[in-house]
């Protein structure tokens, strides 16, 4: 049996079975990756939220409507994307240019996560996280997936909003409310998100160009990029001194914060004197590893005076 042949016989499958057959294709429209690492900056907002006890709720009904509002919006962007996914080499496999999944399947299924995770968010949380949440999905799904990213080499820049809202999301569960110290927290991965994501672009620039993607590498070249990743990586390693000077956090999260952000710094400016093919994907890789280490210390320095209190008392 051909290819088409098996997807039209999937087609026909009750429901059931045709979720069970293709689970890994609705698991991967979710960008389990994505969507892991913004819970994880979620769960940090909300541990830092408080001073000892543990927000149970936020924990739980909190990061599971967090996650489904962002695996919908991870589906909607691979409907959006899909034309332009099928001429990338690095996206031609995905579910829906692969055929694996049709479109009216995905649209129903990204509705779903969609509603679910606002729902639970709204009536088991509170109205203002589910309001926030809704905007965060509607900024990177439709404004940057359907706008942003097609018009201008700043998308990821603008449109970095809806992916660094997460640790105000769980911020916001916890308290019903915005705290300085969770706008913090929104404009390190802000400011992360450019040097983070040109590395990838330009690696992958011959298939953004090809895609006719205006990322930063095809509209002003490699050099420019490069220079761009140095210069954002120095704001970065400025910004997360804030919560330091703030007194939001302490010595152990400076020190820990400057040693990973000169090892960032190490990496933009290899990429500017050494024109090696590896350089930009290695960069792009610790860049996950130094978010998440970031907000590691962040909750380490919180907790452990805390900790050392209890100990002592």
């Amino acid at each position: 049996m051909n290819h088409t042949a098996s997807v039209a016989a999937s087609e026909d499958l009750p429901v059931h079975r045709h979720l069970i057959r293709h689970w890994r294709d609705y698991y991967e429209l979710c960008k389990p990756g994505v969507v892991a690492l913004m819970v994880f900056t979620a769960v940090v907002g909300e541990l830092l939220a408080v001073t000892a006890e543990v927000p149970w709720r936020a924990l739980t009904v909190g990061n599971l409507g967090i996650a489904l509002a962002a695996a919908s919006a991870a589906a909607v962007n691979h409907l959006v994307d899909r034309g332009i996914d099928a001429r990338m080499a690095r996206t031609r496999g995905r579910p829906i240019p692969s055929g694996h999944i049709r479109l009216p399947h995905a649209i129903a299924f990204a509705a779903l996560l969609g509603v679910a995770g606002l729902g639970l968010l709204y009536y088991l949380v509170n109205p203002l996280t589910a309001l926030l949440t809704f905007g965060s999905l509607l900024g990177y799904a439709f404004v940057y997936t359907m706008f942003l990213k097609r018009a201008t080499p700043q998308n990821i820049v603008i449109g970095g909003a809806a992916g660094a809202a997460p640790p105000v999301l769980g911020w916001t569960a916890v308290t019903g409310s915005v705290d300085p110290n969770a706008l913090l927290l929104f404009l390190i991965i802000f400011t992360w998100t450019p040097p983070h994501f040109w590395a990838l672009a330009i690696h992958r620039q011959a298939d953004y160009a090809r895609a006719d993607i205006p990322m930063l590498p095809v509209t002003h070249g490699d050099r420019f990029t490069r220079w761009h990743v140095l210069f954002y990586t120095l704001l970065l390693v400025a910004v997360t001194a804030l919560p330091f000077a703030t007194g939001m956090s302490g010595w152990l999260y400076f020190v820990g914060a400057m040693v990973l952000g000169v090892v960032y710094l190490g990496y933009g400016v290899a990429m500017l004197v050494s024109d090696s093919a590896s350089l930009p994907m290695r960069s792009f890789g610790y860049s996950i590893i130094y978010l998440m280490a970031l907000f590691a210390l962040l909750l380490l320095d919180h907790y452990l005076p805390i900790m050392a209190s209890a100990l002592g008392g």
